[in-house]
């Protein structure tokens, strides 16, 4: 038994060795640092890479990846948050109606930056909110990713005809006011959004780990992206944030994330006891 433990544990620590070696490969050949990612989520997305390219170990994998951008794409797909849905998290899309709305309506012009925007879920739920406040005429949402080819889907304005029930569902809880079906026109097996819904939108890469502020925004949306991200990554991000908001601007997390720990923690107010919105006050 003992025999064993030693050689599982000469088996992690050469597989640790191999990740490093991986990390900075990429970082030397495509100029991205995922160093600061949470090590236990960098072994598990490599592993599940490792086993999708059909290759041994991660020392195989790190020869595509640095010979193959094809195959870095891929990874950089499986490092994306991969989990979206349109108006996710109804409660909070309420609690934006609510309170963020009317915060909104005292600007004459709104510039919102939706991070790590993925296929675009987020950022057509949000459009949808906005054409129904009346706010979008003088609204700039900003949605960027790392991901390239995420963005290449955002930008269709498409999304699988066979999630729009459960969308609905979603819409429907988080106080929408029309026929959701309103919002788009099927085509085959897809949703196609109506081009009204992304008029207001500039789709963008920008990595948060390597890329700093490009704009002022009066809110910044940021949901369930540093969960992936160790301790120092998040206090890098955290600052980038606070400083891309304009004072008394609306910082909107996660539910498994918040402020605690945060470096200008004290800076902000929060909007709702249980939804994650905060005010910047200076």
């Amino acid at each position: 038994m003992e025999a064993d433990t030693e050689l599982w544990q000469a088996a992690d620590d050469l597989e640790e060795i191999e990740i490093d070696l991986l990390l900075e490969g990429i970082w030397r050949r495509y100029g991205l640092d995922f160093s600061d990612y949470a090590k236990s989520s960098l072994r598990r997305r490599i592993r599940h890479m490792a086993a999708t390219e059909a290759v041994p170990n991660v020392s195989a994998l790190s020869e595509r990846i640095l010979h193959d951008p094809a195959t870095m794409q891929r990874l950089k797909s499986e490092f994306s948050i991969s989990v979206g849905a349109m108006f996710r998290d109804p409660p909070f899309f309420r609690a934006f109606r609510e309170i963020v709305v009317p915060i909104l309506r005292t600007y004459p012009n709104v510039r919102i930056w939706d991070v790590g925007c993925g296929s675009g879920e987020e950022v057509f739920s949000l459009s949808i909110l906005l054409h129904e406040e009346g706010l979008v005429d003088r609204t700039r949402i900003y949605a960027t990713d790392f991901n390239r080819a995420a963005l290449e889907q955002a930008r269709t304005a498409m999304l699988p005809l066979a999630k729009m029930k459960d969308y609905t569902a979603n819409y429907r809880e988080s106080g929408g006011t029309k026929e959701f079906s309103s919002y788009y026109v099927a085509k085959y097996d897809r949703a196609a959004f109506k081009p009204n819904l992304v008029d207001c939108v500039t789709f963008a890469e920008h990595n948060l780990v390597t890329d700093g502020q490009f704009n002022e925004f009066e809110v910044v949306i940021c949901r369930n992206v540093m969960i992936y991200f160790n301790h120092q990554l998040r206090t890098r991000v955290h600052r980038l944030l606070f400083k891309s908001l304009v004072p008394f601007g609306v910082l909107a997390l996660g539910d498994a994330e918040s402020l605690r720990n945060v470096e200008f923690a004290s800076s902000y107010e929060r909007l709702h006891p249980t939804v994650q919105l905060y005010r910047r006050m200076h």
